[in-house]
């Protein structure tokens, strides 16, 4: 019975992104004026387990590939080559071809060859390139996993294998191998890439017919390799099996004829030898068969020939503390609820102060499990921060800047869902502050400043949000230049009156850019809209500070999770709302005196020397009120993009925790509202979302403050 491995290939894909951020990394590390010889061996285990995996489960396109882009890494890793920056550069866009290739294949997708054809072409001709190889840096122990030449071979043939010798080797594999998705079949026919192999098959722990076990593997094989290759690289092969399996390598001369069997000399159970794609013994099918079945999913990649777009990671690696934590959560529910069970099997009055306490007890323990449960979705942003090194390096390197990149608050932790929401807006951040903001070397020494720009993303929490912040030393926003480029744009009229502030925060309005040139980077208006959007559906806000000449900073605030949330219910005619608590700044009963009317039609109230508009929110909601004087109800001034405004209800409710149930998803987006919730009555409670009510009444408060600015 053969094992479907398809159910391992989440894990494999998972596993091989991982080992391409680690190649990535570890390849921005690399220097060639000062080469380590760490760093070079961790990029070639990663690019070895990838290129294992992939040949493990069937993805030959990706073994083939990846074994070239080994190569060249052996040569680096045995010092029989120099490192240099070319090398280094092509093994980067390998990792980009290799990212694209796995994307497409965990997308059930046929994959486009082309990018991967034509690269491997120039590593074949690199690699064909005659190289005088320098003095080795590494210790002899490195040197000597490298293949040797013919002459090496008979200086030293005890080390590696030649015509007057063999490789034996015993393969006894653990009885549950292929459950863990490694297969006998598969390292014995990467055996045969090394040169000739054959094959003896042991039977002597086969177990009687009626205690045979169809899912694990009693075979043991006996394997004569000869090929012109060290111990280590044959050992190399069983990588992935060596803390499961007993592997035995030892050299023979073909004069001595000895058959090693658990390093003692035996007679083999099995007389004859044969090829090796035949001597499994475990449901053998030919080559080709075996490459193109890695499950069904391979099946019907012929009829997709799409490039597939990246899948999201479904799975999440979480701290046994975490896991721990969240089982003596359970384990305190279950007590509370033992408790209560036995109260209300024989419930009288007498026992009502015990059942509230039970209550209290279940409502505390029911807190802290859920606190626990969302800390399980906490990830470290370190996972976004990530991409960046490498996407500042080949950004600089296009522009021609010399730019430093700051990475600060990596482990800072937010909701897994968020995180991934949040990379692409950051990516568009980050590009325009390397684009438009800092300059190039040369305007920079003009200026007084260093020739290398400084780049310094920065994560911290604030409340219940997380804080990201983009930060730049370079040119800053001249709001004139913005100005004008509205202008011309028919965004604002000549005359209209505008703040710096607001006029530099026109850049995230659609369509305007002040790039002089379009290029593949920035000019064409599109980006800094859609940050802002993408923002604002994960309930955040991004604000921007700039002094020209001195740098622009971007922050953007984001809630640490999109499914709960600590809210104020309130009240406003016969319905029910509720306000994020994080959004409220204090909640006032408004008097005469503080009032005054603006424009003819909308009021503001004085608080502590600031002008604030009220909205009456009835009036947004189309709600009978029970109050429409602003001196009758509440007024809940709350805050949102450095903006605040006071909302007119009728009345203050209870705080209490609201999961959020999608709109989106059981009705359809409403502007001014982010999700609905269920109270404890059975009733449906509508969430207030403080940057859509802006964007409503926005146009309104905008003409206030200039009213208000004329005014004064």
């Amino acid at each position: 019975m053969s094992i479907d491995l398809s159910q391992f290939h989440q894990v494999f894909f998972e596993e091989s992104f991982e080992g391409l951020d680690i190649m990535e990394s570890g390849l921005l590390e690399l220097s060639p004026d000062a080469v380590n010889s760490d760093d070079i061996n961790t990029i070639f285990r990663a690019a070895h387990s990838i290129k294992g995996g992939a040949g493990t489960f069937g993805f030959q396109l990706v073994s083939d590939f990846t074994h070239v882009v080994e190569t060249l890494l052996d040569q680096y890793r045995a010092g029989s080559r120099p490192v240099t920056q070319s090398g280094v550069d092509l093994i980067l866009e390998s990792v980009d071809v290799l990212r694209a290739l796995l994307q497409d294949l965990q997308a059930g997708s046929s994959p486009d060859t082309s990018a991967s054809d034509a690269l491997k072409k120039q590593f074949e001709i690199f690699l064909s390139a005659e190289t005088e190889p320098e003095p080795s840096s590494y210790s002899e122990e490195q040197s000597s996993s490298q293949r040797v030449t013919p002459t090496q071979l008979e200086s030293n043939p005890d080390s590696a294998g030649s015509d007057s010798g063999h490789w034996a080797i015993v393969f006894k594999p653990s009885a549950d191998i292929v459950q863990t998705g490694n297969e006998p079949f598969r390292i014995i026919r990467e055996l045969s890439e090394l040169g000739t192999v054959s094959v003896q098959v042991q039977t002597d722990r086969l177990p009687e017919f009626t205690t045979l076990d169809p899912e694990q593997i009693f075979l043991y094989w006996h394997i004569q390799l000869y090929a012109s290759c060290t111990k280590e690289v044959v050992l190399e092969v069983f990588e992935w099996v060596i803390d499961d399996s007993k592997v035995d390598i030892e050299w023979v001369t073909d004069q001595e004829l000895v058959t090693v069997v658990d390093n003692q000399q035996t007679e083999s159970t099995q007389e004859s030898v044969m090829p090796a794609t035949e001597a499994i013994g475990i449901d053998t099918v030919p080559d080709e068969t075996t490459e193109n079945q890695p499950g069904e999913s391979q099946k019907s990649m012929d009829s997709k020939p799409v490039r597939a777009a990246a899948v999201e990671t479904q799975s999440i690696r979480v701290s046994i503390d975490k896991i721990d934590s969240l089982i003596n959560m359970v384990g305190e529910l279950v007590i509370t609820q033992s408790m209560l069970g036995q109260i209300g099997h024989d419930f009288s009055v007498d026992k009502l102060q015990r059942l509230q306490e039970g209550l209290m007890q279940l409502e505390q323990n029911t807190r802290e499990m859920q606190e626990s449960v969302m800390r399980i979705r906490m990830v470290p942003i370190s996972f976004t921060f990530s991409r960046f090194p490498r996407l500042v390096r080949d950004i600089a390197k296009k522009l021609g800047k010399k730019i430093n990149l700051q990475l600060l608050g990596e482990n800072t932790e937010l909701d897994k869902t968020v995180m991934e929401k949040i990379g692409d807006p950051l990516v568009h951040m980050v590009r325009n502050s390397m684009d438009h903001g800092i300059e190039s070397p040369e305007q920079r020494l003009a200026h007084g400043k260093p020739a290398e720009g400084q780049l310094t993303l920065n994560a911290y929490h604030q409340g219940g949000y997380i804080v990201i912040e983009i930060s730049d030393d370079g040119k800053g926003i001249d709001p004139q230049v913005i100005r004008k480029k509205a202008i011309q744009n028919g965004l604002i009229a000549e005359d209209e009156q505008l703040s710096d502030q607001q006029l530099q925060e026109l850049i995230f309005h659609p369509g305007l850019s002040t790039a002089e040139a379009v290029s593949d980077l920035s000019g064409r208006g599109v980006g800094m809209d859609v940050v802002k959007r993408n923002i604002q559906e994960l309930k955040g806000t991004v604000e921007l500070v700039s002094k020209v000449g001195e740098g622009s900073l971007f922050r953007i605030k984001l809630p640490l999770t999109l499914s709960i949330l600590d809210g104020q219910l309130l009240r406003l005619g016969d319905e029910t709302f509720v306000l994020p608590l994080t959004s409220i700044i204090e909640s006032i009963e408004v008097r005469r005196e503080q009032v005054s009317t603006v424009a003819g039609e909308t009021d503001v109230i004085v608080l502590r020397d600031e002008y604030v508009p009220v909205v009456r929110l009835y009036e947004v909601f189309n709600i009978e009120p029970v109050n429409k004087s602003l001196f009758d109800g509440i007024v809940v001034v709350v805050e949102s993009a450095n903006q605040k405004i006071g909302l007119h209800v009728d009345d203050l409710l209870a705080q209490q925790q609201v999961v959020i149930k999608s709109l989106d998803t059981n009705y359809k987006r409403i502007e001014g509202l982010s999700g609905a919730t269920i109270l404890g009555d059975g009733t449906v409670a509508l969430i207030v979302d403080i940057a859509g009510l802006l964007n409503i009444v926005g146009d309104k408060i905008d003409q206030t403050s200039v009213a208000m600015k004329t005014a004064s």
